[in-house]
């Protein structure tokens, strides 16, 4: 389903959900309709500028989340478990110039803010050296 909107501007992906006779489809046109309405704040309310005409969905990918344990009662008192599955669909829109190159990209998660994690590394070894003797 999301294959079917990557690379595409954002009107053209609206169009193709909406006619689109999946499921999903309602749940993903909502997520892009949220993500537009983000682009559409931070171009207004924050000062950056976005032009809402030139966004296209530059990154969609849905990953796995959690699972929920659930029974279901089954024949002669015994009880089949089931896993309900849940799905984290991460949507990025980009900004595309006169050139095709992306200006702006809105949505994607800045790494440059986190705090890198120092590399944990084996202590050192110490040198080999000859073995003092006990004394007596």
């Amino acid at each position: 389903m999301l294959d079917l909107i990557k690379g595409r501007r954002v009107e053209e992906a609206r169009n193709t959900l909406m006619f689109t006779k999946k499921r999903v489809a309602s749940h993903v046109g909502k997520l892009l309709q949220s993500a537009l309405d983000n682009a559409n704040f931070l171009a207004t309310e924050k000062g950056l500028d976005v032009e809402i005409d030139n966004l296209y969905v530059k990154h969609a990918v849905a990953n796995d989340g959690p699972r929920m344990k659930r029974i279901r009662p089954a024949p002669q008192g015994r009880a089949y478990r089931y896993q309900r599955r849940i799905a984290h669909i991460e949507l990025v829109l980009a900004e595309r110039g006169k050139q095709g190159e992306v200006a702006t990209v809105v949505g994607a998660g800045d790494t440059s803010a986190a705090p890198a994690k120092a590399r944990r590394r084996a202590p050192a070894a110490k040198p080999a050296g000859k073995k003092k003797k006990a004394a007596k």
